[in-house]
């Protein structure tokens, strides 16, 4: 009876919850901190900066002479389009 100090269920009740609800944020936190080093610094994958990196690429290659005139208009096409 006074061994509990007066918690009761309640107290027990509100242990549970709190030590599940500090687990998944535990676990949350490793997930996001993996995902956010897997994906690095930079911007994400496959979006704008991308394909303007790709273009900026494909146009030093051709200034370079490494690609002709038509390679580099097709491959500026699948690029853009």
């Amino acid at each position: 009876m006074w061994g509990d100090y007066g918690m009761g269920w309640g107290w027990g009740y509100f242990g549970v919850v709190h030590m599940v609800l500090w687990w998944v944020l535990i676990i949350l936190g490793i997930v996001v901190l993996v995902k956010w080093l897997a994906v690095g610094f930079g911007p994400s994958r496959g979006g704008p900066a991308t394909e303007s990196r790709a273009l900026e690429v494909l146009k030093e290659r051709y200034a370079r002479g490494e690609i002709g005139k038509e390679e580099f208009e097709q491959k500026k096409r699948d690029l853009q389009g």
